[in-house]
């Protein structure tokens, strides 16, 4: 019986239904989910998108920070010299400027 229940496990898990599956969003936990949907918020110009973009300025992962900065800019026209690549540090001021835009409601 555990025999079968292993291969009922690995077939499960090869077709891809078992595993719940997140939905695309900004901040998701896999980037494969987030990457589209900041994507999509560039490429609608989603305003409301905007404080989860700034959110993910923040984000461990250069790529979920790349999409994020790119985002931003198509939508708001600005970067405050965000560079993804940087390190936590050097990222702190200008994601403390984007922070300081929100709270001015300036959207």
């Amino acid at each position: 019986m555990g025999v079968w229940r292993g291969l009922l496990v690995v077939a499960c898990l090869a077709a891809g239904g078992c595993i719940p599956r997140e939905d695309q969003s900004i901040g998701a936990v896999d980037p494969m989910n987030s990457i589209p949907a900041i994507q999509k918020a560039a490429e609608t110009h989603d305003r409301k998108a905007v404080p989860a973009l700034v959110a993910q300025l923040d984000n461990d992962d250069p790529a979920i920070r790349f999409y994020a900065i790119e985002s931003l800019q198509r939508i708001t026209g600005k970067s405050f010299d965000y560079h993804y690549y940087d390190d936590a540090d050097d990222r702190r001021p200008t994601v403390n400027r984007w922070k300081q835009w929100l709270k001015q409601g300036q959207r």
